[in-house]
């Protein structure tokens, strides 16, 4: 990714989503071309000159402090993952640094506590949403990961490819377009990311939907949130996810989807678990498997 266009897109994409009534600025009588905040009024929120924030927009400002950045944040009412993909853009610098290399790989301890989660979905994410591992039923309610070729383990090429994820997909639109503002915050992280690139190109190509929700320059972070599917066999499920990151390894990411004790989605997993358990029991891996090859 360039550098210059893309913290040019995404401020111009968060100032103009602000009205100057929002940002608390008195009516100035003057006609506006385009919607949101004008370059200095921004920077009047930000407390720095017209010119010098001009040259931020523009990729020209160098690596401002973190005072400046936090002033920004403030100024264009960025939320925490939006405040994070600012900082990334600011204040990596200007020549390529070198992309993630070697193969991702899940530890032993985190396979044994996926297993250990045997009751409800649980998976690790890697870089650019590849699917590292997961437990019987994740590969059941989302789809089996393990059945699909290596460079295809890919929680966005799931979400945005496979047609079957639009109808088990609850909300499917809303997720989608969540999956997409992750990557996005990924690519603002590692931006000289090849396999990324890739993976970004192929989505452009092959998914209706995905240029426009990549060009809004929404970014996510996810934490925590419900999700729903819905499953041949069970009908109806319903989750309340929560994410963590890895002890020791900032690029995976555990993701665990929760249910309501004593409610039909506890049940249906149940019923689920003892339909499916003699059918996947020879295939749990009883040691990790070999990375996707998209994690390289």
């Amino acid at each position: 990714m360039d550098r210059s266009s893309e913290i040019a897109d995404f401020l111009r994409s968060r100032r103009a989503g602000i009205s100057p009534e929002g940002a608390g600025l008195p009516a100035d009588g003057r006609i506006r071309r385009v919607p949101g905040l004008r370059r200095d009024e921004v920077a009047r929120l930000a407390g720095v000159s017209t010119e010098y924030y001009t040259r931020l927009e523009q990729g020209r400002g160098g690596s401002p402090s973190p005072e400046v950045i936090e002033a920004l944040a403030r100024a264009l009412q960025l939320n925490p993952s939006e405040r994070e993909h600012l900082t990334n853009l600011l204040t990596r610098p200007a020549t390529p640094r070198r992309a993630p290399a070697g193969p991702q790989r899940v530890r032993p301890g985190l396979h044994l506590m996926l297993h250990t989660l045997d009751h409800v979905p649980a998976f690790i994410l890697g870089r650019r949403t590849d699917v590292l591992a997961a437990n019987r039923l994740a590969h059941e309610v989302l789809t089996d990961f393990d059945a699909l070729p290596a460079p295809r383990r890919n929680l966005a090429l799931y979400y945005l490819l496979d047609p079957q994820a639009r109808e088990k997909v609850g909300d499917w639109e809303r997720v989608a377009a969540e999956t997409v503002a992750v990557l996005r915050l990924e690519a603002g992280r590692h931006p000289h990311d090849r396999r990324l690139a890739d993976l970004v190109g192929e989505l452009t190509l092959k998914s209706p939907e995905f240029s426009t929700w990549w060009n809004d320059h929404r970014v996510l972070r996810r934490t925590h949130g419900a999700k729903s599917y819905h499953h041949p066999l069970v009908g109806d499920l319903h989750f309340a996810y929560e994410s963590f990151q890895a002890p020791g390894d900032a690029d995976q990411t555990l993701c665990v989807y929760n249910v309501e004790p004593g409610s039909t989605t506890e049940q249906a997993l149940q019923l689920l678990t003892s339909w499916t358990a003699p059918q996947r029991q020879a295939r749990l891996p009883s040691e990790p498997r070999t990375p996707p090859a998209g994690a390289l």
